[in-house]
């Protein structure tokens, strides 16, 4: 088996009217989240964050407004999902980006990963989502977005 490592991207989807794109995971139905996933050997961080929206959206990042919000956050993995980590790992390193879109976008989602997707205006999405730092991630838009400059 091959282990994930524990760096990770987590990339929030959003509008210019701060609409956020949430994934409902197909492991844990009823778990919301934005764009996650662990980095590849010999992947920039930055390489991992457009992959993962490619592999869980079909969008392309670069050709929209991303950027590394330069956010790094260490959490404890959740014990159900250590078992994808080598053993004794206990702990990850997410990477925060930011992908602002004109307006909502329809999305394809891969089916291995996510059940379904919904818009949702930013303070929704920040209570539906089960992560905390993705939480705090979608709270932060106001500051972050485009519409703000």
């Amino acid at each position: 088996m091959q282990y994930k490592r524990p760096v990770s991207a987590l990339v929030v989807i959003y509008t210019a009217a701060l609409e956020v794109l949430l994934l409902e995971r197909a492991d844990h139905p009823g778990a919301w989240q934005s764009v996650t996933g662990s980095q590849d050997e010999g992947e920039t961080i930055g390489d991992t964050a457009i992959r993962e929206v490619f592999e869980e959206t079909a969008l392309d990042a670069q050709n929209y407004l991303f950027g590394d919000w330069q956010i790094n956050n260490v959490y404890e993995i959740y014990a159900l999902w250590r078992h994808r980590y080598a053993p004794g790992t206990l702990y990850n390193t997410e990477h925060v980006f930011g992908l602002e879109l004109p307006d909502r976008l329809p999305v394809q989602l891969s089916p291995r990963e996510h059940l379904n997707y919904k818009w949702v205006q930013w303070q929704e999405a920040a209570d539906l989502v089960f992560s905390p730092s993705n939480r705090a991630a979608i709270l932060l838009l106001p500051e972050r977005s485009n519409q703000k400059k």
